[in-house]
């Protein structure tokens, strides 16, 4: 069956097996499937357990140390934040739909280059590398400014979604609080309010 998952199993001594080649595998080996679009799962071999996510992470890791790394410091900073937040799970689906929409971005442009070139894959690949080095600083910018707004936008939403959250439970009575926002000591202790009174004897 072509769509068969290819099952990985992995071993208490970190070693992974590919149960379709009967041997085992390195990590780089995983990254070959991935970007050759192969369908694989990754499991503990004695738990069951999937361990899919954890070995793509340990890739991501292993690109990231190298030389070009494609995160900034700025850029992971804010994606911790985002764990733990109201909006983890939209920010993840963002991102995912803005991943999808470039490869299906560069997908066209690579189907434009071949109409345009043929289809002779050494001479394309040539071109295609050319065609990358002109555009690549546009895109970039472009990206790049696209993923600031983006960031400012959800930013704003955040602080709107913040100011809301205040206002809803400002109208809220607390037990041993004044009427207003719960913790709000200003009603209790103007500054312009008199001293009490000093009992008489």
């Amino acid at each position: 069956m072509a769509d068969q998952i290819r099952l990985i199993k992995k071993y208490p001594n970190r070693r992974l097996y590919d149960t379709q080649t009967s041997s085992y595998i390195t990590l780089a080996d995983v990254k070959e499937l991935v970007l050759e679009h192969g369908i694989f799962q990754v499991v503990d071999a004695k738990s069951g357990e999937d361990l899919t996510r954890n070995i793509l992470l340990q890739i991501i890791l292993e690109e990231e140390a190298g030389g070009a790394p494609m995160f900034t410091s700025d850029l992971l900073s804010q994606m911790i934040r985002f764990y733990g937040n109201a909006m983890q799970g939209m920010m993840g689906k963002y991102l995912e739909n803005n991943i999808k929409a470039f490869t299906d971005m560069q997908g066209k442009l690579q189907e434009q280059v071949r109409s345009v070139y043929g289809e002779n894959a050494t001479v394309n690949q040539d071109l295609w590398a050319q065609f990358l080095n002109f555009q690549g600083p546009a895109m970039q910018s472009m990206m790049g400014a696209y993923m600031e707004q983006s960031k400012k936008m959800y930013a704003q939403m955040q602080e709107q979604l913040d100011s809301q959250t205040r206002n809803l439970f400002s109208g809220f009575p607390f037990p041993g609080f004044p009427s207003g926002l719960a913790g709000d000591k200003s009603a209790a202790q103007a500054p312009d309010a008199a001293p009490p009174a000093t009992p008489k004897k």
